[in-house]
């Protein structure tokens, strides 16, 4: 299994959980909770019962198929502890197939659980553990009142667990309507691991979509996700990149199962680099290799932040975060470095693009020997190049509705003031020059 030693999280469920008492635990994503729950189930289970024991719901399928991995894995030497995964997108006869077999342990989303227990093919009666895992985003999809009919199909005497990264009044709510006495156990989250490098970039969300194409225009990724606040704003988003012939693919949860499958196996593989999701969709995701991770919402809690950038920087390598924010959202940023205890640098968009381009200066050197061009035309490319972005917020210039603060830019062009005009044209008379109109040809 790979563990060596015990973390916070399964240090103190574990030892409660033996001791046959009800748990409500706060830990986020990562902490080894699976572990905590998974080992005391198998310890304290009816070895060769007739009937389900243990159900797990989660509100995901990618995490319903990683607790039932992690089950399966633990079971693996086990007789009789046959693990069924349930969620959308299967076929219901192969679902009542597999339970007519009687696995010992049922991993599933709410929504197909319930399916399956109104149909009168799942039996819960028997079940002597129930684990609610991810509580916090039931709610945020609107999974509570499903959980709470999957209770009510469990005896009275089962023992019953509950883990959430945060604990919302709800959560709180429907755990002390159906625990007995339960443990309450609270494990502080752990700052970002000091592999990632962490930016933020202020803009305004007129200027999201060019701000966010440029950042990847400029890292080029080769595996990086995007995480978006809805499931709409992804599929915006995701329209935007494909119409600028980007390979991306987008998951959310209107993406058929048959297809999310597809869509991950593709982005592990590489043949896709770029990938953007909604963080209820990304719940689960366990991928090796993610260089970049772009917060294009800013995320509405620091577990949740935690979280999303933590699908980089993994077994040592060095990750990359950014972090859009406007000025709306300056306060939820000031709070995740508050509780994270660190500093998120804040750049501009250009010195970020600036930044990287040094990264590859040492091959362009050469290049600029060759022909380095004119500063009236570096500024030039500069100018309508570059959307520019200023960390204390006061000056944004994006390549349509430009806000002047150099000298103007018909100036610049060639075109003449209406004063230069009229004196020029009151000598007019004297010569037989044409009269001057509002443009002229730069000095040579």
């Amino acid at each position: 299994m790979g563990i060596v030693k015990p973390t916070p999280i399964q240090s103190e469920v574990i030892l409660e959980l033996m001791k046959g008492r009800d748990v409500m635990a706060k830990a986020q994503t990562g902490s080894g909770k699976t572990y905590a729950f998974a080992l005391p189930i198998l310890e304290r289970s009816k070895k060769g019962g007739s009937h389900i024991q243990g159900i797990i719901v989660t509100p995901t399928r990618e995490l319903t198929i990683q607790v039932a991995d992690v089950l399966k894995q633990l079971t693996m030497k086990q007789k009789n502890t046959d693990i069924l995964a349930m969620y959308g997108g299967q076929s219901h006869e192969q679902e009542v197939e597999e339970l007519q077999k009687n696995p010992a342990y049922l991993v599933g989303t709410p929504g197909r659980v319930l399916d399956q227990i109104k149909r009168g093919h799942l039996d819960l009666s028997h079940v002597r553990f129930f684990v609610l895992d991810e509580a916090d985003q039931m709610l945020q999809v609107g999974f509570l009142n499903k959980v709470e009919e999957i209770i009510k199909a469990t005896p009275r005497s089962r023992q019953m667990m509950l883990f959430s990264a945060t604990m919302p009044a709800p959560v709180k709510k429907l755990a002390l309507k159906y625990m007995k006495d339960p443990k309450t156990i609270e494990i502080e989250g752990k700052a970002a691991p000091s592999s990632i490098n962490q930016f933020a970039i202020f803009t305004v969300d007129k200027a999201k979509q060019e701000t966010i194409l440029q950042l990847v225009e400029a890292f080029n990724p080769k595996k990086a996700v995007i995480f978006c606040r809805t499931k709409r704003r992804v599929s915006k988003l995701f329209q935007v990149f494909k119409s600028k012939g980007t390979e991306v693919a987008e998951l959310h949860g209107d993406v058929p199962q048959d297809k999310r499958e597809q869509v991950m196996e593709s982005f592990r593989k590489e043949e896709i680099p770029l990938l953007i999701a909604t963080d209820v969709a990304s719940r689960g995701l366990d991928i090796e290799g993610v260089t970049h991770v772009f917060n294009y919402d800013i995320p509405e809690n620091t577990e949740t932040y935690t979280h999303r950038i933590g699908r980089t920087g993994r077994a040592g390598a060095e990750g990359l975060s950014y972090t859009l924010y406007t000025s709306e959202d300056r306060p939820l940023l000031d709070k995740i470095e508050s509780d994270l205890q660190t500093r998120i640098q804040k750049q501009n968009l250009g010195n970020t693009i600036t930044l990287k381009g040094k990264e590859s200066s040492s091959s362009r050197k050469k290049k600029n020997k060759r022909k380095r061009p004119s500063s009236t035309q570096n500024n030039s490319t500069r100018k309508s190049d570059n959307q520019k972005i200023s960390t204390d917020e006061g000056f944004y210039e994006k390549r349509s509705g430009k806000k002047k603060t150099e000298k103007s830019s018909k100036e610049s062009a060639g075109v003449i003031s209406g004063k230069e005009r009229k004196k020029a044209n009151s000598q007019w008379g004297k010569s037989n020059k044409k009269p001057v109109t509002g443009s002229r040809k730069p000095n040579k």
